[in-house]
């Protein structure tokens, strides 16, 4: 099977706005097994759509378009496709009528402009969109003889073609894949390692099973493994699941989820659960981060089981008055320390009446810093019961929102280990050398 891929709109021929629809559906295409052979990108016009559709089948199965499935005059998708198949294009009123009714459960008025996302080219299956309104459509034509195409239309807002792929296109090309054709994968996700340190560790996880079928993704305090299996189709499951057992006896605890690559659980999801399934709270202080960390502890559904409250305390009055840190230690040792750090946890723990409790205080820079506290320079802690306690100083590199973004990572980890073993000595931790000093 061969594909196409064709991006619709203006705003992509421009520099202010990326192709990265295209990436996703080439990710798909690649895992079934289907060869692609080209992409282009058009502007949103009817006769310059039909054209290139035109110009791609000559040589497609199967011709992916995304964009120009919204309510709006520009979005001219459907007439593009319905020209070129010599097909009309008339409003469903079955589906309007679902649209209008999703619309009226939120309370809103619908704009009378939605009716055109209810447009169905004429003999498309209409392909619900469970992250929006617009829906997919799926249209098979009898032409170029004697192959024919299939076209697949998908919104272009990426959280809505996303959900199409796993739900259409995805098991639609499963269903028509050759045994073993293409390949089944796995991610693994590791938390506060160094991607020099995990390449170092999984080492004998390559050579058991091949460079070509383990790939590291890095991003600020998180590794990405894509493990991948080939082969006939039921083979695949078992491949895969001693590829994983592999990686975590090599990485250990840093991992924290293996799963599909797709909807994936995050990091900040991941501590919840181990909240939730320990019935525990947690509350935040923060200085440097500025509520970055209650916000990722709260960005997921649910997250009132366990996230209690924060307090956002730059000034050292607020420090004393709200979380209680003494003067002394605030005079003595300075804001960006482990002691403070240590008592703005514990206050963030018995003022809010939470299990734990975390403190973040550090130098983010751009200014601000010190010879004896460089920018970078921030101090973490976790207050828990029975006085159990952790605390992490680290020199974090990159500008204000790489660093607060590390700063919130490390937290979650501290956390999450002290979650796992019910206490978090720093020397615990894989990553605390007696430096102090953070991951590159």
């Amino acid at each position: 099977m061969k594909a196409s891929i064709l991006a619709v709109g203006d705003e992509l021929l421009g520099t202010d706005r990326l192709d990265t629809n295209s990436l996703a559906l080439t990710e798909v295409l690649r895992r079934r097994g289907v060869e692609l052979v080209s992409k282009a990108v058009v502007g949103d016009d009817v006769a310059l759509i039909a054209e290139s559709l035109e110009g791609l089948r000559e040589q497609a199965d199967v011709l992916l378009v995304t964009g120009g499935l919204g309510p709006t005059r520009d979005d001219l998708t459907r007439e593009g496709v319905a020209r070129l198949l010599g097909r009309s294009v008339a409003v469903d009123e079955a589906l309007w009528d679902q649209i209008e009714q999703g619309f009226q459960k939120l309370g809103r008025r619908i704009p009378r402009v939605n009716r055109k996302q209810a447009a169905r080219v004429e003999g498309a299956e209409m392909l619900p969109n469970r992250a929006g309104v617009a829906p997919g459509q799926r249209i098979e034509d009898a032409e170029p003889m004697p192959r024919g195409t299939t076209y697949f239309l998908f919104p272009g807002v990426p959280r809505e073609m996303n959900a199409l792929i796993a739900d259409a296109l995805d098991p639609w090309l499963a269903a028509r894949a050759e045994d073993g054709a293409g390949f089944d994968q796995i991610e693994v996700r590791v938390a506060c390692l160094p991607e020099s340190v995990v390449e170092e560790r999984i080492a004998p996880v390559y050579e058991r099973f091949g460079d070509e079928n383990l790939s590291v993704l890095a991003r600020p305090g998180e590794i990405r493994l894509r493990l991948r299996a080939s082969g006939p189709v039921a083979d695949r499951g078992p491949l895969l699941s001693r590829m994983v057992e592999a990686v975590r006896d090599a990485l250990g605890e840093s991992v924290f989820y293996a799963g599909p690559v797709e909807g994936g659980i995050e990091f900040e999801a991941a501590v919840g659960d181990l909240l939730t399934a320990r019935g525990e709270t947690v509350a935040v202080a923060e200085s440097c981060t500025g509520g970055q960390l209650g916000q990722r502890l709260t960005a997921t559904a649910g997250s009132s089981a366990y996230f209690v409250g924060g307090l956002l305390v730059y000034s050292n009055r607020l420090k004393m008055r709200l979380l209680g840190v003494p003067r002394e230690i605030l005079v003595e040792h300075g804001a960006v320390s482990e002691p403070t750090a240590l008592a703005m946890a514990a206050g963030a723990r018995q003022r809010c009446g939470s299990d734990y409790g975390i403190g973040i205080t550090g130098v983010a820079g751009p200014g601000g810093g010190s010879e004896s506290r460089p920018v970078g320079t921030v101090h973490i802690a976790v207050a828990g019961p029975a006085d159990s306690r952790s605390h992490f100083e680290a020199r974090f590199p990159g500008d204000r929102a790489r660093v607060r973004q590390l700063s919130t990572q490390f937290a979650l980890e501290m956390l999450r280990r002290m979650l796992l073993s019910g206490v978090g000595p720093a020397d615990t931790l894989p990553w605390a050398a007696p430096s102090r000093m953070g991951p590159p």
